[in-house]
């Protein structure tokens, strides 16, 4: 999918939330607990090792709505985050912690990783 069309999706959500009054009358805090609803289904989904795209997808309505009802849109928002990360260095433990390159451990805790 091209970021062309992932612009379409987001001004269509956008148009889909204001034709039901969810951005003139809603706020972000509630759309924020409705995310985090959304989210503990994309969990047990994840658990039950289910089909996830519509719990994602909820996810990306509801953080288009967020987003919008802030100033900013999901771009915007993943440029930030791109950029904030890009350059970051480190690796994944197997105990799922990410370790930075610039961590004191680093070097102890990859060769650890490496030895196991």
């Amino acid at each position: 999918m091209s970021l062309n069309s992932l612009n379409i999706l987001e001004e269509k959500t956008i148009q889909w939330s204001k034709d039901r009054g969810i951005i003139q009358n809603g706020n972000v805090k509630v759309q924020m607990l409705k995310l985090v609803g959304e989210i503990g289904e994309l969990a047990d989904h994840i658990a039950k090792g289910t089909d996830i795209k519509d719990d994602v997808g909820d996810c990306l309505v509801l953080l288009t709505n967020i987003a919008n009802m802030s100033g900013t849109n999901l771009t915007e928002c993943w440029k930030v985050a791109y950029n904030d990360i890009k350059d970051r260095k480190g690796f994944l433990t197997k105990d799922g912690a990410f370790i930075k390159e610039k961590d004191k451990q680093y070097q102890i805790i990859l060769e650890r990783e490496n030895n196991d």
